[in-house]
């Protein structure tokens, strides 16, 4: 690309109206700020409850996965430094119809992130004697949810001051919350490790239930839901000052963010009272149905009930501390990048255009900040506990994510000539095995959680045929049906596998069908075996869908006119 070529480029992403003011640690520290967040204070023991000492494995394969889609984003976030890239890229690459279902995900679970870490904040401060009347034991009270609502205006009105002031806040922020868990791992494993912990309840692993405990503790667990939020350097990346920042701040805030995770995991496990884990007997009996008072406080605020009951009163001090600051800046963040999706379905098209409006001193959205700030409250009605909400937003992330590998994988046919600040090696294979982790993570949540999702896609459906129904905006889109079968097979068949699979509605055919009829000849343990045949079940179901799509890619013509907001043709041409 020319000088001219890229000079005319940075005036068209410019164009956009927004401040590009954020640099690369902004960048960085936005990601790692959505990285750690409440997950650290709820995950080790959400995990432990259903693996036990085994969910340290369940860190690291969800490592593998969420790293995987890390770097597809990072060549994609590069090549389109854009407001809300993860809404935009199956755009380009696919057409309206697949644009707007993944950029419809991408802004359910952004909008709904906000406030689960706000209701992660009460919970875990509700330990405190004058805050005892905030939370139950399963939802917020009255007064819990007027705190709850103050804490959501706050972080409103700290977006609508402007971007530059939003990166500053977020990077002060930032450096306390990756401080505080960096200072209690060392702690931990230091002055409150017991090595037998790890071989308590009958061992490392959940007896009959090896492999499945694990899997299902990724996405049930929170061990997901806490590796998401690398993605955030992609949504504010038509704010970024240099857009080869992007991809960068992509990778390392993941590498600092699972390496933090994996050793808190390490720690919590070690540091519990050896005392309260033979009172419970199993590592499942530590999880919130237990009528044991400490087991009780221990679910409210995990790692401060440790600290406490170690002796550790001065850090149990700093983790109450951080049970308000750290689930606030992540709710921060993300209400940042759910009004930047929201921006973005604007740009595409599918919503009413004043979504896309920028204010003028502060340059940002404000119609689409305020949006998404009441779509946030709508989560703090009456609402369960955190580990069963994030369920929902787990398969809500991952669908979203889905988009990118198919986009990937679409655009290295489409423009393989055009500039990638970082480029992923083996692509060939990275992008189909990322759609398919993607799509067996929503298969590991279960029926339940995916058939809400299924009702949220078809609200959105509806929302958007209203605004083409009643041209609520000038530049919207011709529908691009091309993408509709495959879009529709893959969601209606994920249902299906979700349904019947073993992690379904009582896995009717993994469990008492064909399946279980073909696996129990010969004398095979049915259980295993039907959990690894639904996994290839998944895992080809997916990658059918992946070659589909990219069968039914556009053409490059037709992509051309997408990313002219980003790529404009040439002087004198178009």
């Amino acid at each position: 690309m020319s000088n001219l070529d890229q000079q005319q480029r940075e005036a068209v992403l410019d164009s956009e109206g927004m401040d590009r003011g954020i640099g690369f640690l902004g960048l960085t520290w936005a990601s790692e700020a959505s990285l750690i967040g409440s997950g650290w204070l709820f995950g080790a023991l959400s995990a432990a409850t259903i693996a036990g000492p085994s969910a340290i494995i369940a860190w690291v394969v969800a490592t593998i996965i969420v790293a995987v889609l890390a770097l597809i984003h990072a060549e994609l976030g590069g090549l389109f430094p854009v407001s809300g890239g993860t809404s935009r890229f199956p755009h380009y690459a696919f057409g309206s119809f697949a644009g707007m279902t993944f950029g419809w995900m991408s802004y359910l679970q952004a909008a709904a992130v906000a406030p689960i870490e706000v209701l992660a904040a009460v919970e875990y401060f509700s330990t405190v004697h004058f805050a005892r009347h905030w939370y139950n034991g399963t939802k917020l009270t009255g007064v819990g949810i007027v705190v709850a609502v103050i804490l959501m205006a706050i972080f409103t009105f700290i977006n609508l001051v402007g971007v530059r002031w939003l990166a500053r806040v977020n990077n002060t922020v930032t450096w306390w919350k990756v401080a505080i868990p960096v200072l209690t791992i060392i702690v931990f494993l230091i002055f409150k490790f017991h090595g037998s912990n790890f071989s308590h309840g009958g061992g490392f692993f959940v007896k009959g239930a090896e492999v499945k405990s694990i899997l299902i503790a990724i996405p049930s667990g929170g061990i997901v839901f806490s590796l998401l939020g690398f993605e955030q350097a992609v949504q504010l990346g038509g704010e970024a000052r240099n857009p080869s920042d992007v991809p960068k701040a992509v990778i390392v805030s993941l590498i600092i963010g699972a390496t933090i995770y994996i050793l808190l995991q390490v720690a919590f496990i070690g540091a519990i009272k050896p005392s309260l884990l033979a009172s419970a007997g199993t590592w499942a009996n530590l999880g919130p149905t237990s009528k044991n008072a400490t087991i009780i406080a221990l679910n409210a605020a995990p790692f401060h009930q440790v600290a406490a009951l170690a002796g550790l009163a001065w850090l149990a001090v700093l983790l109450r501390i951080d049970a308000i600051v750290s689930p606030s800046g992540t709710g921060l963040i993300y209400l940042t990048s759910g009004s930047r999706i929201l921006f973005a379905l604007s740009k595409n098209g599918y919503i009413p255009q004043t979504f896309e409006n920028v204010s003028g001193r502060a340059r940002v959205p404000v119609a689409a900040i305020l949006l998404t700030a009441v779509v946030g409250l709508l989560f703090l009605l009456p609402v369960p506990s955190w580990a069963k909400l994030v369920n929902v937003v787990t398969s809500a992330s991952v669908l979203m994510y889905a988009g990118a590998p198919l986009a990937l994988g679409a655009l290295r046919l489409q423009k393989p000539e055009l500039p990638r600040s970082y480029r992923l090696p083996a692509a060939g294979f990275m992008a189909p095995a990322g759609f398919a982790a993607a799509s067996l993570i929503v298969y590991f949540s279960g029926w339940t959680t995916y058939s809400t999702l299924l009702l949220a896609v078809l609200i959105g459906y509806a929302l958007i045929g209203a605004s083409f129904a009643f041209h609520l905006n000038p530049n919207q889109p011709r529908v691009d049906w091309g993408a509709a079968p495959w879009v529709l097979t893959y969601l209606i068949g994920m249902g299906i596998i979700s349904y019947v699979g073993d992690f379904g509605a009582g896995g009717i055919i993994g469990s008492v069908g064909i399946f279980k009829h073909v696996l129990d000849h010969g004398g095979n343990d049915t259980s295993e075996l039907s959990l690894y045949a639904w996994i290839g079940v998944t895992i080809v179901f997916s990658l059918v869908i992946y070659y589909w799509a990219l069968a039914t890619r556009l053409r490059p013509e037709q992509v051309d006119h997408y990313v002219r907001e980003v790529y404009p043709p040439p002087a004198g041409e178009g």
